[in-house]
């Protein structure tokens, strides 16, 4: 299919893009090698050939949730510059 500057300019203003000179020329240049892969798709049989839904058999393949304490509250308190009892401290961040 020949891509046309009116096609051009449209697919561009739907992409909220602006192609001008040679770039408008690559870009429809690029837009018919595209065209022409689809077309080269579009000519291998398919009869028979399921639809592709997962690309592999295995369903919900995840591993064990373990839960282990790795840094205790106290250890990881220990190294922060301001912090209470319980929590770090941290400047406010926020304004009012």
């Amino acid at each position: 299919m020949k891509i046309t500057d009116e096609i051009a300019d449209h697919i561009a203003h739907l992409a909220r893009l602006e192609f001008k000179g040679e770039e408008k020329d690559h870009i429809k240049a690029d837009m018919e090698n595209i065209l022409d892969f689809v077309d080269q798709l579009n000519t291998v049989d398919t009869d028979g050939v399921e639809p592709l839904i997962f690309m592999t058999e295995a369903i919900n393949v995840l591993r064990e949730d373990v839960s282990k304490e790795t840094v205790s509250q106290k250890e990881a308190l220990k190294n922060a510059p301001n912090h209470d009892s319980d929590y770090f401290k941290i400047a406010k961040v926020l304004k009012k």
